[in-house]
């Protein structure tokens, strides 16, 4: 059952169009700027009436609309969320302009040409649990398929809006549409977004006045997507609090069809009063079921600002983010370090290619094709860095899933493949080539005695040889 405190109004897509705010003196290529929007005058048209009737994977049934005052709680455990990007640095234009010609760079390293052949995201909602998304931005519009407001500040009655910056980038990184004059675009551009708003700026004031990211209002984001039927929910927030309001948020996800995909935090969030621990584990990432997502930098290395730990499951990249912001324009994000409130979208992303693609199956077994088939130093092993490597979306979504393979336990009944006796770390996947349409077999193969210390060298020759056969898919091959 639902919590009695929640605020919900749930929306479906109108036609919002509103003039762009004036964009914030000496935001151009500052490298400072916060991608938050002018605090002054925020806010939206109130919230209609309409219902949010949204399919997906854990029912057919819509979304109940009902009202409240608001959750503001901040809990009882006292824990401080972390909303795992820098917020601090961003450069907002391109020479003085609001749009950027460069193509999102992430998008080369995850299969996106590859990708795109099979799946595009078509039926799939991503809810971003977040601080809301600014439906001004060109690059969202016929994109949102719905919002909430779980926040009460009176400024997002329907998910529609947001003052931190945060949710519109990285709806943006999901499922931003291509508009004339810019590079940006999501990876899984057809999929659509509902925005779940839990907060309303990580600033000191909104979190004294219970406006700020906590527990009970991300556990009940994640509620309140699973019920509008989302296939996958992106939550780029963290603590380090085992809080069992997350747990269960989760496992109701899980229940519902959805697969929730989490950030595994940063070291450099001055937003938290919590220290990087390496070997910690944060939630909701560590919780059972739920996808936790490291980052790593723009030459695909594990990068030091990710946080370590058993609750990383997988890694994207996190820097030089190219994405939607709010105010219409576009951003880059994370120039300096990886941060993995974006290394979290593009998994999200790929999980929802790999939903579009296999609609039949169970959140598990997305989560596996993910997993197993993630670019990694050694097949057989997670590490606390990445998890299971980098995650390549092409790869998850052609897997031939019958038998073991070796890396994570298969979630197919396939069980696991022990590594060959001479120990040459092949792992052996089956493809779909995209011209001929026939299984060919593939084998990766990473270091041996030194992979624990030139990983990288694997995973940077994996992006080169992926690269050569994005340009020539007749001869795709490792």
């Amino acid at each position: 059952m639902l919590g009695t405190a929640r605020a919900a109004h749930i929306h479906g897509v109108g036609r919002i169009r509103r003039a762009p705010r004036a964009q914030r003196p000496g935001g151009t290529r500052s490298g400072e700027a916060r991608p938050r929007a002018a605090r002054a005058g925020a806010g939206l048209l109130g919230a209609g009436l309409a219902l949010a009737l949204l399919g997906g994977a854990g029912g057919s049934g819509g979304v109940a609309d009902t009202a409240g005052s608001g959750a503001t709680a901040i809990g009882t455990s006292g824990a401080r969320v972390s909303v795992d990007a820098d917020s601090g640095s961003s450069d907002c234009t391109a020479n003085g302009g609001t749009r950027i010609a460069q193509t999102p760079p992430a998008l080369a390293q995850l299969q996106s040409e590859l990708a795109w052949g099979v799946s595009r995201g078509t039926g799939v909602v991503v809810a971003v649990v977040d601080s809301g998304v600014d439906a001004r931005n060109p690059h969202l519009a016929g994109v949102l398929a719905g919002g909430v407001d779980l926040v009460g500040d009176g400024a997002g009655q329907n998910g529609y809006a947001d003052l931190d910056g945060h949710g519109t980038a990285i709806a943006g990184q999901i499922a931003a549409r291509t508009i004339d004059g810019s590079g940006v675009q999501g990876l899984a551009p057809e999929a659509r977004i509902l925005s779940v708003r839990v907060f309303s700026t990580t600033e000191q004031d909104a979190r004294k006045a219970g406006y700020g990211p906590t527990i009970p209002r991300i556990a009940e984001g994640i509620r309140v997507a699973a019920d509008a039927n989302a296939q996958v929910i992106n939550v780029s927030l963290s603590s380090a609090s085992d809080a069992p309001e997350l747990r269960d948020a989760v496992a109701y996800a899980t229940a519902r069809g959805s697969l929730v995909v989490a950030s595994s935090g940063n070291a450099d969030n001055s937003q938290s009063v919590e220290e990087k621990a390496s070997g910690a584990a944060r939630y909701p990432a560590g919780d059972p079921g739920a996808l936790g997502s490291g980052a790593v930098d723009a030459a695909g290395a594990a990068d030091g600002n990710s946080v370590n730990g058993p609750h990383v499951s997988i890694a994207a990249p996190g820097q030089n983010i190219v994405t939607s912001a709010s105010n219409g324009i576009d951003c880059v994000y994370s120039s300096d370090a990886a941060h993995t409130s974006f290394s979290t979208a593009y998994v999200s992303a790929a999980a929802a290619l790999v939903a579009a693609a296999h609609p039949q199956e169970t959140p598990a077994q997305w989560k596996y094709r993910l997993e197993a088939t993630a670019v990694r130093p050694d097949p057989d092993r997670r590490d606390d860095a990445i998890g299971w490597g980098v995650v390549q979306p092409y790869d998850a979504m052609t897997l031939a899933v019958g038998g073991a393979l070796r890396g994570p336990e298969s979630a197919f009944g396939g069980g696991t493949a022990s590594p060959p006796a001479d120990d040459q770390r092949d792992l052996a996947l089956a493809h779909s080539d995209p011209a001929s349409t026939l299984a060919t077999t593939i084998s990766i193969v990473g270091a041996v005695a030194a992979a624990a210390v030139l990983g990288v060298v694997g995973v940077l020759g994996y992006y080169r040889r992926r690269r050569r056969a994005e340009e020539s898919p007749d001869e795709f091959g490792v």
